[in-house]
């Protein structure tokens, strides 16, 4: 599986770029912390109704509920899916305890960051290849975890290798 992630902040003809982006990707994203909840509402109407069982949301999830999208995302600011929520539940993790904290209440997860970071200066690798390693043969990295940090579109082959399930992409994307 390969995600793009957006970007923090509105960009210009974003609703257009997602739809190109899709092309390309399995799923899409939308994380804009600072969003207000119309802000949100306005880029998902903008996504044509086609490509919303293709978007993933990290905030105003009940804008998930509303619009029928694939899935949400929790993380510090929206911990627990909206009431009755149906669709994939996803969660961002930092170690490898947060996965296995996690696995069996999500569908999917991130583990973060693998490479240093394109979009954060100074979010450098917390793993190393032989804890990677240490935890596919544990199996605590699977098909349900996907590598995320410094994730280019050139480096998917080897995070399919060391035995992610996939890969989440953000700055990559979006140069």
């Amino acid at each position: 599986m390969i995600i793009v992630i957006t970007l923090p902040y509105f960009i210009e003809r974003e609703a257009e770029r997602i739809v190109q982006r899709l092309a390309h990707v399995d799923l899409i994203h939308l994380r804009k912390p600072e969003s207000t909840s119309d802000e949100m509402e306005r880029l998902i109407r903008d996504i044509p109704a086609e490509y919303h069982s293709r978007l993933v949301l990290h905030d105003h999830h009940h804008l998930a509920v509303k619009y029928g999208l694939y899935g949400v995302h929790l993380n510090s600011r929206n911990p627990i899916p909206p009431q009755g929520w149906k669709g994939s539940i996803s969660r961002s993790c930092h170690s490898l305890e947060e996965i296995k904290e996690w696995k069996d209440r999500c569908n999917y997860l991130s583990l973060s960051p693998i490479y240093n970071s394109i979009s954060k200066q100074g979010y450098n690798s917390a793993f190393n290849r032989e804890q990677i390693e240490k935890a596919v043969a544990e199996g605590i990295i699977d098909n349900k975890v996907l590598a995320l940090g410094g994730v280019t579109f050139d480096k998917v082959e080897e995070v399919l290798s060391l035995g992610f399930g996939g890969a989440m992409i953000l700055g990559d994307a979006w140069k």
